[in-house]
């Protein structure tokens, strides 16, 4: 599976700081509310984006009473919020491994510059439109921890009910793809069936990936936490293969 998955789910496991959890909490909310007034919708079962929203909010444990004032914010039900503008950026960092940044600013010149220099300083270099994109695919990605799950015959019975297309192995967990349009009922299936899902969220999987290991490793690393602390960053994805044990110690 992507680095993209194991990286967010060793982060996920792991502490953060108040600062850091407060700046997440912020971008998740900017999330939830954006896709509750983009999708026309603050229905949570009509609108599959703001349903990958609210579950990612809920998986860093945000109250749910912040992410049903943003799902108002959004909807016009409680004011009309800020405006945000979803822009993507693309380009590379060391041992050629490809990025797509997912980005919501109120100011595009600020957040290209600092998008730039995080690039920059971090041995990547930023890319043009499309020069990335294409290796990556929208999907919904559900991870379920292996110590938490049925066996693999079951698990995949049942996300092979619920629509799923794959199931991948990604170390300590599994992770199951499906269309976006299948998110939910795969999503609904592992819980109606007792399985505990640690995440469940609409990704840019990649269509192959890259092994690293190493110092391009760290490097690779560094780049994407220095875009992921930028304010106006939503989301990283690459296309890298690290092993869990190496992620987890740098």
């Amino acid at each position: 599976m992507s680095g993209h998955s194991k990286w967010a789910t060793i982060k996920r496991k792991k502490a953060a700081n108040d600062a850091k959890r407060s700046n997440q909490y912020a971008k998740l909310l900017r999330a939830v509310e954006v896709a509750a007034r983009e999708g026309g919708s603050g229905d949570v079962a009509a609108n599959m984006t703001l349903a990958s929203a609210v579950e990612k909010a809920k998986s860093f444990s945000v109250p749910t009473e912040n992410i049903e004032r943003a799902i108002k914010r959004g909807s016009g039900a409680e004011g009309s919020g800020a405006r945000y503008d979803e822009i993507s950026y693309e380009g590379y960092a060391a041992g050629g491994i490809a990025l797509y940044v997912e980005a919501l600013t109120d100011n595009r010149n600020r957040t290209a510059q600092e998008v730039r220099h995080a690039f920059t300083r971090n041995g990547g270099n930023l890319g043009e439109t499309g020069s990335t994109a294409w290796m990556f695919a929208r999907k919904g990605v559900v991870v379920v921890e292996k110590d938490r799950a049925p066996d693999e015959e079951r698990l995949l019975e049942l996300v092979l009910e619920g629509g799923a297309e794959d199931l991948r192995d990604s170390e300590s967990s599994w992770d199951i793809i499906s269309d976006p349009a299948a998110f939910g009922r795969v999503r609904d299936a592992l819980e109606v069936a007792g399985v505990e899902v640690f995440s469940a969220e609409i990704s840019m999987v990649p269509q192959s990936t890259i092994p690293v290991d190493g110092g391009e490793a760290k490097q690779v690393l560094n780049l994407i936490e220095a875009l992921e602390d930028l304010d106006d960053v939503q989301n990283v994805y690459a296309n890298f293969d690290i092993p869990e044990e190496v992620m987890a110690s740098l």
